[in-house]
């Protein structure tokens, strides 16, 4: 299956603005790219790429003062397989996980484990260790928080998804991976691109997104609150802590976001023309 995806970006400087920018596809999906995948700026702008501590491929700019439009379209093989879900995924004891995952038990900025452990260990204790107990989990963050694009807020932590109800995908995803570190449960925040591709189309405006993996036997397993079921075609974009970490843009001085249209879509397969 081929996906076409991309973005425009626009963003209004009032002073030469440093900024950081998450919008590459992750390096894991390179060799499936069917066509380059470039920023591109509307301004003369010198941008030099970077490899932040997760693994993700970050630039810096400094946006001139004004309007500045960050553009990326390009095309992707995908397999058009529903994420996995493995059903028999073993729980590791801390003391057997790899040294680079334990930071993904710890509390973050957006995951504040401190204030949901209490809650955590007496609502999922009795559940069965591994993939049984991330399904609870997922399962009680899908049916706990409303989604709603008007109750988007951008300070809001995985306790305030808990007690406001209501939030987009990375409220979701907040929540389910705060509850899952409080289970010993190795978890990181993902964005990336993600179409209504085999499911009915949304008819809210296309918008990045979030979801989340889980470290179970050995492996990084997908798992997504938000919509509780296998979906197609996933792009990843960035693996962190919580939303800081993959945040598509942090500015160094006033930066509005004037400008935000994304796209993915799948492309029709062609139809060889019989002689």
């Amino acid at each position: 299956m081929k996906i076409r995806a991309g973005f425009n970006l626009g963003y209004e400087c009032m002073q030469p603005t440093p900024m950081l920018l998450v919008l590459n596809i992750h390096p894991s999906r390179r060799a499936d790219l069917l066509s380059d995948q470039i920023l591109t700026f509307d301004q003369p702008i010198e941008a030099w790429s970077y490899t932040d501590v997760f693994g993700n491929a970050c630039s810096r700019i400094v946006a001139p003062p004004g309007l500045t439009t960050i553009s990326t379209e390009f095309e992707i093989y995908d397999s058009g397989q529903p994420d996995i879900v493995p059903d028999d995924a073993v729980q590791h004891a801390i003391n057997d996980l790899p040294d680079d995952v334990l930071v993904f038990l710890l509390g973050s900025r957006y995951c504040d484990t401190d204030r949901l452990a209490d809650f955590a260990w007496a609502r999922f204790s009795s559940t069965p260790l591994g993939w049984a107990r991330v399904q609870a989990i997922c399962d009680f963050v899908h049916d706990h928080i409303t989604f709603d694009y008007l109750k988007a807020d951008v300070l809001r932590t995985a306790h305030g998804g808990f007690t406001d109800k209501a939030g987009v995908c990375r409220d979701f995803a907040h929540l389910a991976i705060a509850l899952c570190r409080c289970m010993n449960i190795p978890a990181r925040y993902c964005t990336g691109y993600l179409g209504d591709i085999g499911v009915p189309i949304d008819p809210n405006p296309m918008d990045f997104s979030a979801w989340f993996e889980v470290f179970l036997g050995g492996h990084w397993h997908t798992v997504d609150a938000r919509h509780n079921t296998p979906r197609i075609g996933r792009i990843l974009m960035g693996t962190g802590r919580d939303a800081t970490d993959v945040a598509m843009s942090t500015a160094f001085g006033p930066a509005t976001l004037s400008r935000f249209e994304v796209i993915t879509e799948e492309v029709p397969q062609e139809t060889g023309k019989a002689d």
